[in-house]
């Protein structure tokens, strides 16, 4: 019978670095010593269930809602399947080095926290209760532009952890200004400028209750604490946005999900007033990676926003490995939509990814504990992550290469946490 101390699982690495593997140890034994069971689950299969126990019925629709009849949704999923990892033997994997460097910083593992908006809606420790974890657990926070929380508050939460801005990009250049000075001067080190969501997409869940917390106020804390918003909204309307929450968020919108669409030739807007990495999120098509390296960009996220909005899309991970190598030579590929488990990451990174995103899997353990039942979702995607690595012989993440993968298409291969 295998044997629970962490000693024998575990040994620590020569050459430090965080073993994320031994939470799986920790959880044995919290369960031995005070019969304690995981908060929330580590089953991925069983985690949105949970949080749909624990949320309000608008509140879950709004994270597990996806564009139409969610056949993205689906094909972010499926298309993982369709990967399979081929295990090597007799390797020595007892230490496995999770650290990857991206943009010139060394990170503690390919992991990040997906810019998410609104968290106030699934727990009161909103995004300021994700970034302080975030920093515990050494995995960056990347901050949504519709965030429930200021640039400024999450900078403080999040202390000395890694933390990148999103930006939901406004049509007001004066506002985008405003947005990348407060970023930039708040510690935020990389800009990610989502290109998918100039508009929202018809999403069912939320449309047939009526249900948009942006509406109402909910999501526009950056904007209303912008102080060229806040100057041009009293210029307008000759009273403050707390005078008429209402009318401030019409507005917000307004500039933010105008319905029109930016250009490629305004990505240089951007680069005169960021000096720091700017990536790309939303790309699906190896047409629009290499018009990403053409503009002179530093990194691309190939994402479908996890299905929510562009209904009957290909899955991201189906066009990853034809932009990877396009274009991973060129500029930082990272990878978002769909990911669910360590494996999932392996699979990923040796298709070329050099980063993966995590979104709706920490959204979930907020809804059910918390900023600790975010932390405990990630900690466990990072201890399966881990301990999948050393189990099918990749070391440290550079070992992860398409030998290691293999494409098969069973026909069984229907649902998958889907």
């Amino acid at each position: 019978m295998p044997q629970l101390q962490a000693s024998q699982e575990h040994p620590e690495a020569p050459e430090g670095g965080r073993q994320y593997g031994k939470f799986q140890n920790e959880i044995y034994m919290n369960g031995v010593k005070n019969n304690s069971m995981p908060t929330v689950t580590t089953n991925p299969n069983k985690l949105e269930a949970q949080a749909k126990s624990r949320l309000s019925l608008t509140s879950y629709n709004y994270v597990s809602g996806g564009a139409g009849e969610r056949a993205t949704m689906d094909a972010n999923r499926l298309a993982f399947r369709q990967w399979k990892i081929i295990p090597r033997m007799l390797r020595d994997t007892t230490h496995r080095d999770l650290t990857v460097e991206i943009f010139g910083e060394k990170h503690e593992s390919p992991v990040f926290f997906a810019p998410v908006g609104v968290q106030t809606i699934f727990h009161s420790d909103r995004e300021v209760g994700v970034a302080e974890i975030a920093a515990e657990i050494g995995v960056p926070y990347i901050m949504s532009s519709a965030a429930s929380s200021t640039i400024e508050e999450v900078a403080k939460a999040n202390g000395s952890g890694r933390r990148w801005y999103q930006l939901y990009w406004p049509h007001d250049e004066e506002i985008t200004v405003s947005l990348l000075r407060r970023a930039k001067s708040n510690g935020f080190k990389v800009l990610v400028v989502t290109l998918d969501t100039w508009a929202l997409a018809w999403r069912p869940a939320d449309l047939d209750n009526a249900y948009v917390p942006f509406a109402k106020g909910v999501g526009n804390q950056v904007g209303f604490s912008d102080p060229v918003f806040r100057r041009k909204f009293k210029e307008k309307h000759k009273k403050e946005i707390e005078d008429d929450i209402m009318t401030a968020s019409v507005d917000w919108e307004a500039d933010v999900f105008s319905g029109k669409a930016h250009t490629w030739d305004q990505i240089a807007h951007l680069k005169k007033n960021w000096d720091g990495p700017i990536v790309l999120k939303g790309i699906q098509h190896v047409g629009d990676a290499q018009k990403a390296v053409e503009v002179g960009v530093q990194g691309i996220i190939v994402s479908n926003h996890g299905g929510r909005q562009m209904d009957g899309a290909t899955g991201s991970f189906e066009v990853l490995p034809e932009i990877a190598e396009a274009v991973g030579d060129k500029i930082t590929v990272l990878f978002d939509s769909g990911v669910r488990t360590g494996a999932d990451i392996i699979k990923a990174l040796c298709l070329g990814a050099k980063g993966v995103l995590i979104g709706r899997p920490f959204v979930y353990g907020l809804g059910i504990a918390g900023k600790q039942g975010a932390r405990d979702v990630v900690k466990g995607i990072l201890a399966d992550l881990d301990q999948s690595m050393g189990l099918c012989g990749i070391r440290t993440i550079a070992d992860c290469n398409p030998s290691m993968v293999r494409k098969v298409r069973y026909g069984g291969d229907l649902k998958s946490s889907l």
